[in-house]
């Protein structure tokens, strides 16, 4: 009896097998929908190996920068061409390690006139051609400029120091 019951189960997994396949493999539908999950299972699983990981020389990590206060002149060693490669850019009397971004802030990226200078000026404005080389008291910027810089140094402070950079004040050399 106990051999009757058994076959019993064996049958009915086997029918219940048999019959997700057909239902599987006679709809157009079900075929293309079951060679996406196959496609995104492999995709899943390839990316987990690491293999998909490009190649190439590694660049040595760079050391952060112990905080300190900056003149405009110690700012503009910081333009990405220097031998240590590091790259700096001024919002609002803060200094922010764009490094990372070196794609878009160094030489040849779209922002590299920001590299090593006060951008404050071309933020508010949403002109590069701003970028001053001097002091720049900002007293002529608009209230609506004003809070626009503001916000470009949140999303400095959130987006950049969150990948481990640093602030640091600019110390103005006056006349």
């Amino acid at each position: 009896m106990a051999d009757e019951s058994k076959e019993a189960v064996v049958g009915e997994d086997e029918s219940f097998v048999g019959s997700l396949l057909i239902e599987i493999f006679t709809s157009p539908v079900n075929i293309v929908l079951l060679g996406i999950c196959v496609v995104l299972l492999y995709k899943i699983l390839r990316s987990s190996d690491g293999n998909d990981r490009v190649t190439g020389p590694i660049e040595p990590p760079i050391p952060k920068m112990k905080r300190q206060d900056m003149t405009l002149e110690q700012l503009r060693q910081y333009d990405g061409s220097g031998e240590h490669g590091r790259i700096c850019v001024a919002v609002n009397s803060k200094i922010f390690d764009v490094t990372r971004g070196k794609k878009s802030y160094g030489p040849g990226g779209p922002y590299s006139a920001f590299a090593g200078h006060d951008a404050t000026r071309a933020l508010a404005t949403f002109s590069i051609n701003d970028v001053k080389d001097e002091y720049d008291d900002l007293s002529d910027l608009s209230s609506m400029q004003m809070d626009s810089v503001r916000e470009w140094e949140m999303q400095f402070t959130a987006n950049i120091c969150h990948a481990a950079s640093f602030t640091m004040k600019i110390r103005w050399n006056l006349p």
